[in-house]
């Protein structure tokens, strides 16, 4: 047994607080207690360059795995979006909580627009994900994109002044939900319009792979359903061997019994476009996405990819 509170590496943006604290209010409905580690990854000191060109999402992971590795901490909280396809060997994914609402959502500066094809024609639109980036100049090959990085106040921030002649961002619905902001102008597009990054809306409770006194732990935070979706959802995207520098969405839904996974390749500017939808039994939930991801490659995806 662990002596003392249990140990959670976290990024220290307002974001990862907010989540993390709510996994630590969680443990302690359970009467676990916690306390948070507040740990700077090299994705938050980098802010002037896209990902995707200094090493992809994995860098806001890098330093919070070394120290779980190093045992300075028991768990580790990342949005399991920025989780990569494969994992370090030696920890693993300890627990999905349920998920937040998966969909993106555009915030226009012109509070009067009320959808996205309202936009006026040519408007400038700030993203730093090449999934939002492609799916846009797939639906709207009008509209100019420009990159944002920075946490959501930043990027808020950014479009209200106007920055690069901005006219509107694309933000997660999750992060939005979690910290508890009321955004003027923002338009939740649903999963139909803009299929979703693989794991969006959830969370990852990351540990070692031999740390088996924390099973207890794991399971009082563990949300099957969501756990299911996501594991269809990983499957496919690391099947494609898929990494933020391609356009990539996957998003898993539980309808009765069944489970549909939707997935998507695309290239940087919405074309060419490969999508497709299975629909299973829940059982075989990684099988489907391993099934779509194949189907994808057949049709030619592949190219993309490489």
């Amino acid at each position: 047994m662990i002596d003392g509170p249990l140990l959670i590496g976290t990024r220290g943006s307002a974001l990862a607080l907010a989540q993390s604290g709510m996994i630590v209010q969680q443990l302690a409905g359970a009467g676990i207690e916690a306390e948070l580690v507040v740990i700077k990854t090299t994705g938050d000191r980098v802010q002037d360059r896209p990902l995707h060109q200094i090493g992809g999402k994995g860098l806001f992971l890098k330093e919070i795995e070394e120290a779980l590795l190093e045992e300075e901490i028991h768990l580790a909280i990342h949005s399991l979006k920025d989780m990569p396809a494969e994992l370090h060997p030696e920890l693993r994914i300890g627990a999905v909580p349920e998920r937040e609402d998966p969909r993106d959502v555009l915030v226009v500066r012109d509070t009067g627009i009320t959808e996205l094809a309202e936009l006026p024609h040519g408007s400038v639109v700030g993203t730093g994900s090449l999934r939002r980036s492609a799916q846009l100049k797939y639906l709207r090959p009008d509209l100019k994109i420009v990159g944002i990085r920075g946490n959501v106040g930043t990027r808020l921030e950014k479009l209200r002044a106007g920055v690069d002649g901005m006219q509107a961002t694309l933000l997660a619905a999750a992060g939005i939900n979690r910290l508890g902001l009321d955004v003027e102008g923002a338009i939740p597009l649903s999963t139909e319009q803009m299929l979703p990054a693989v794991g969006q809306g959830a969370l990852c409770v990351e540990a070692r792979a031999d740390s088996f006194e924390l099973e207890e732990v794991l399971l009082t935070l563990h949300h099957s359903q969501t756990s299911t979706c996501v594991s269809a959802e990983r499957e496919f995207l690391e099947r494609l061997g898929g990494s933020c520098t391609t356009p990539i969405a996957g998003y898993a839904e539980i309808e009765g019994h069944e489970l549909k996974l939707r997935g998507l390749v695309a290239g940087p500017d919405g074309h060419p476009w490969f999508e497709r939808t299975l629909v299973s039994p829940q059982a075989y939930a990684r099988r489907t996405g391993g099934a779509l991801a194949e189907q994808l490659l057949a049709d030619g995806a592949g190219n993309v990819l490489k």
